[in-house]
């Protein structure tokens, strides 16, 4: 039972992350204004905090619940999935500096100032978030299936 428990909080924190994610992709569309903004570091803490979950879960999982570690780190399509979610993890500290020097803008009730240039390159690191999420899906496809 604690299994399957373990299990659901684990996707849950990964559908909370792949939405926060794609959430984030919406919300820097077009200019930031103050609302967007304050939503912006609302869900980047959304993507802190599942991804957190994730890890935990996937960790607990990986130790107590499913194979066991030796299995898993034998296994290319979990190295992959694990080499993926680190990088997803490094690229997405772009972003959350961006939103979190907003901070006292947003204190104050102002739009953070912001340029076309960094609103694109945030846009670019967050479709590389979502296609890293895609490519972490496919490697846990595999495993799944004993591939790897």
């Amino acid at each position: 039972m604690l299994s399957a428990l373990v299990a659901f909080v684990h996707h849950l924190g990964a559908f909370a992350l792949v939405s926060a994610i794609a959430a984030e992709f919406v919300l820097t569309k077009g200019e930031i204004g103050l609302i967007n903004a304050r939503r912006l570091l609302t869900v980047d803490l959304v993507v802190g905090v599942a991804a957190a979950v994730v890890l935990t879960a996937g960790v607990l999982r990986v130790l107590f619940f499913e194979k066991g570690l030796d299995f898993y780190l034998h296994n290319h399509a979990f190295l992959a999935k694990m080499g993926l979610f680190v990088a997803v993890g490094m690229i997405s500290i772009m972003p959350t500096r961006h939103f979190l020097s907003w901070k006292s803008a947003i204190a104050r009730g102002e739009a953070p100032a912001i340029d076309n240039h960094s609103i694109r390159a945030i846009r670019r690191i967050i479709h590389l978030e979502l296609a890293g999420v895609v490519l972490i899906l496919l490697c846990a496809a595999l495993m799944a299936k004993g591939v790897g």
